[in-house]
């Protein structure tokens, strides 16, 4: 789920959440670099929080300023998130372009410093930052190909998990790229992939066609909204009552 962003996410508020639907969360995303605004004592205590809770905590895009800085700056960067705490550290490249060779390169890096790597990849250039949807519109996308080849590199590097972006597929788009998940399912599979999914809307279609169990990134307003429709307990029309697993 998403932490401090659009809304703060205070100490006190979290242990609320994680106390009553800890269960359902794997991990808490300090998103848009959101961390580094915190007093050193209150994030170590966010970190520490999650951790009781089996939450593990990872660090969002941020890194896409850090390597603007140099590689001495990447590397004091990885070393700092491993020291104060953090499981994962996204890569992601939404605002800046870099080889997919040096991408692979990250994933070593941050493996190799005992965290986990979870690249970011997506099809639309600009994504984050709630850029409107004329300004991505006017960027235009890349093949869905592209992106797959990239994640299945990544994972073959031996990462984490792949995040995959929303915007250009279901967020600031007129018409949702179903076609673009299908394929990114079809080649990668669901195990390995986790959809950015921060709207209602969004979660129930991604249930409704894949399953209880698709990896999802939503908000931490809505883990009891999504967990209610991955139970087949409550939802919309649609939904409810018609989602089942079977473990026999």
């Amino acid at each position: 789920m998403r932490g401090p962003y659009y809304t703060p996410t205070d100490k006190r508020y979290l242990e609320d959440v994680l106390e009553t639907t800890g269960d359902y969360v794997d991990s808490l995303k300090f998103a848009g670099g959101s961390f580094t605004l915190m007093p050193p004592k209150a994030l170590k205590d966010t970190i520490d929080l999650a951790h009781r809770y089996n939450v593990l905590v990872y660090t969002g895009g941020i890194i896409e300023h850090v390597l603007t800085q140099g590689s001495d700056a990447v590397s004091r960067y990885i070393a700092e998130c491993r020291e104060v705490g953090f499981d994962i550290l996204e890569i992601s490249s939404g605002f800046i372009t870099i080889p997919v060779d040096d991408w692979l390169r990250l994933v070593e890096k941050v493996q190799q410093a005992g965290l986990k790597a979870k690249p970011e990849v997506g099809i639309q250039f600009g994504a984050g930052g709630a850029t409107t949807a004329e300004e991505l519109e006017a960027e235009g996308t890349r093949d869905v190909g592209w992106a797959i080849g990239q994640a299945k590199r990544f994972l073959e590097a031996g990462a984490y998990m792949i995040m995959i972006e929303s915007e250009g597929i279901t967020e600031n788009v007129k018409t949702w790229r179903t076609d673009a998940v299908a394929k990114i399912i079809d080649t990668l599979g669901l195990e390995k992939v986790m959809f950015e999914a921060a709207d209602p809307e969004v979660f129930a279609w991604y249930i409704k066609n894949y399953g209880a169990e698709v990896n999802l990134f939503v908000d931490h307003s809505q883990v009891v909204q999504l967990e209610c429709l991955r139970a087949g307990i409550w939802g919309t029309k649609s939904l409810w009552g018609r989602v089942v697993t079977y473990k026999g």
